[in-house]
């Protein structure tokens, strides 16, 4: 007899409604995120998460907003299965989805992880089916039937994968996305496996697609090029509703299109709402970046500590006049703030502004000597100057302003 699984807990139909092949101008669509740092993240060399990371990172997904989390593999054995379990028993506003590959096997490990939801992974490139399988697309169309049958029957919500769908017939894919909407599945993800695409045939992969089907169409990009954000916002211009991302874009190689740039991108492009908390987004970084031990590049878009810090005195000058000067992403919408640094490029509006902050005000010759003081300091440190070196910086500017003056009334006698 079948084992049925429970009942799918996101509260989301098993077919929804049809993917829009295009967006009319000036509108706005919701795109799914299905995130998937728990599964391809973990993927990244070196990276092994603990059970208990993993739930943490499972509950800080959900409350950040992300409906769908592909939480892991279960037929890597009975650890990840018990990991698993214990993130589907959470009950979390959020579907829960395994990876499987497109077997028998597979499935019935996801039936013993007690998840409600299997994306079924299977090669569509002929490089792949043969290379890897030694098999052809009848038998590739065979087993997704079978297989997507059998999960269906199981009372599983599927999504179906193709592998290297970038470098697969399109044709071929059309044909992969009729058979698995016959077998009972609700959604195509398209996989730029080994991110070969840029923004311009991923639009029209998708679109091709899109246009072949009434499956919801997922977009999973790979950042080899450094393309997966741009190709995923493509693909939902092409007509993808649903888009796989990773926090931070941690994955296999150069990694997946990080769930914060989707997100922002999206949102800031008018192309499409999310429904995350962009306040979220930093903390969620960081608890990854701890779990993965993978610290976070100061210069990560949307996340890392220096993407609202000013330098430049041309900049600065611009921010502390009007914001919009040089600000188009405002850090408030992710609870942050702008914080200026003194360096080498500073100028005399960036000391005043920082002494100001300090309770202390200077005339233009001074401060140009205190500026002249702060950028000797940055070249030869390689550092930002603090606070407490400013300080000294401007009370040395009263000794040496004494001192030239004592020098000059000496000359004069």
């Amino acid at each position: 007899m079948l084992a049925k699984s429970p009942s799918n807990r996101s509260g989301q139909s098993q077919r929804a409604a049809p993917s829009a092949t295009t967006l009319e101008p000036g509108t706005t669509r919701t795109v799914l995120l299905n995130d998937t740092t728990l599964r391809d993240g973990e993927q990244a060399p070196g990276v092994a998460f603990s059970r208990r990371e993993k739930i943490e990172i499972a509950e800080a997904l959900a409350a950040a907003g992300v409906p769908e989390i592909e939480a892991g593999t279960p037929a890597m054995g009975d650890e990840e299965v018990e990991t698993l379990r214990s993130i589907a028993s959470l009950n979390l506003p959020t579907r829960v989805v395994a990876w499987c590959r497109m077997s028998e096997d597979d499935l019935m490990a996801a039936v013993a992880a007690g998840v409600t939801a299997v994306n079924l992974s299977i090669p569509s490139s002929d490089r792949q089916l043969k290379g890897k399988l030694g098999r052809d697309r009848d038998w590739a169309l065979g087993t997704l039937r079978r297989v997507v049958g059998l999960a269906r029957q199981l009372g599983f919500s599927v999504a179906v994968g193709c592998e290297d769908a970038s470098r697969a017939d399109q044709e071929f894919l059309c044909r992969i996305a009729e058979a698995a909407r016959e077998a009972g599945a609700f959604r195509l993800r398209l996989a730029d496996t080994l991110g070969v695409l840029d923004p311009f045939s991923a639009y029209a992969l998708v679109r091709r697609v899109a246009n072949a089907t009434d499956l919801e169409i997922e977009f999973h990009a790979h950042d080899d090029l450094g393309l997966a954000t741009a190709n995923t916002l493509a693909a939902v211009s092409g007509g993808a509703r649903h888009c796989s991302v990773t926090v931070t874009g941690l994955g296999e190689r150069a990694g997946n299109a990080a769930l914060e740039e989707v997100a922002i991108a999206l949102r800031q492009t008018a192309r499409a709402e999310t429904g995350l908390d962009p306040v979220a987004l930093r903390p969620l970084a960081e608890l990854v970046a701890r779990a993965s031990g993978r610290p976070l590049a100061r210069s990560k878009a949307i996340v890392g500590d220096d993407v609202f810090t000013h330098e430049s005195g041309i900049h600065v000058s611009g921010l502390l006049k009007d914001r919009a000067t040089y600000e188009a992403l405002s850090p408030q919408l992710l609870g942050r703030d702008h914080r200026v640094v003194l360096g080498k490029h500073s100028g005399l509006a960036a000391i005043a502004k920082a002494l100001a902050d300090e309770g202390l005000a200077v005339d233009e010759a001074r401060g140009r000597a205190i500026l002249a003081r702060v950028r000797e300091f940055a070249t030869r440190t390689k550092q930002g100057v603090s606070p407490d070196v400013l300080r000294r910086f401007y009370e040395d500017s009263f000794t040496e302003e004494a001192l030239r003056r004592r020098h000059a009334a000496v000359m004069g006698a």
